[in-house]
């Protein structure tokens, strides 16, 4: 009988670790959300201070908020084909390993033996592990496609919500070193303020969601961004020189 608070066991009779989770790293959102919001911020405020750096600040305004729009919309069909793609091209190896499964069941039944051996795993009980595994065809074709793919065909990541994420964080993102421009304030330089905290806000959370140092996170993304930042601004200054 178990005590009260006793820890209950699993199959394997060792006990379970209370409260032990893992986060969900196969639904695609996070990689598409973080990306989008990373862009939205480095894209936008670069484009301001491109533009910025040569031309008024009504312009500026029309362009930021262009560069939202075409950019929000771009992300979002490109991870909507992105993961759609990936996943119809696992859908494509469940086919060639389905056939295959019918065609040649012993020589699969052996690869597995194999693949369990190379794992640490005896032959004799990869064996019988391998014939337990093949009693439901289903199982055996998703560990099949783990040990060789790397993928689990059951667990694939969501067009929509790759895209519905990416569109929404660019959008959060693009807008943030626009604010002080919607709020009346045409001053490239806290534009610029703007886009900083931004980018440390947004690598700082990126690195609290993976267990990274946050600092360190938020100081790379500032560190990538200035460079882009700072580019594009000499660009825009040399292109406006010109053209004057």
């Amino acid at each position: 009988m178990t005590e009260p608070g006793d820890r209950p066991l699993s199959p394997t009779g060792v006990p379970h670790v209370a409260g032990h989770r893992h986060a969900d790293v196969s639904g695609g959102w996070l990689r598409a959300a973080t990306f989008g919001a990373m862009d939205g911020l480095v894209s936008n405020t670069a484009l301001i201070a491109g533009v910025a750096a040569s031309a008024s600040a009504h312009t500026v305004v029309i362009s930021g908020v262009a560069g939202l729009l075409a950019g929000a919309f771009s992300m979002a069909l490109g991870e909507y084909t992105s993961v759609t793609t990936a996943n119809e091209q696992i859908d494509s190896e469940v086919r060639v390993e389905r056939r295959s499964f019918q065609k040649h069941p012993q020589a699969e039944r052996a690869e597995l033996v194999e693949m369990l051996v190379e794992m640490g795993m005896t032959p004799q009980t990869a064996t019988t592990a391998s014939e337990e595994i093949h009693r439901d065809p289903n199982r055996a074709l998703n560990f099949h496609l783990v040990q060789e793919l790397g993928v689990d065909p059951t667990e694939k990541p969501s067009p929509r919500v790759a895209a519905l994420s990416s569109f929404g964080m660019f959008a959060i993102g693009a807008v943030i070193p626009l604010i002080p421009y919607l709020l009346g304030l045409e001053s490239l330089w806290v534009g610029l303020a703007f886009g900083g905290v931004g980018l440390m806000l947004a690598g700082g959370t990126a690195a609290k969601i993976t267990r990274q140092p946050l600092v360190r996170g938020a100081l790379r993304q500032l560190l990538f961004g200035a460079v882009a930042i700072g580019a594009t601004y000499l660009v825009g200054l040399l292109v406006g020189v010109a053209v004057t």
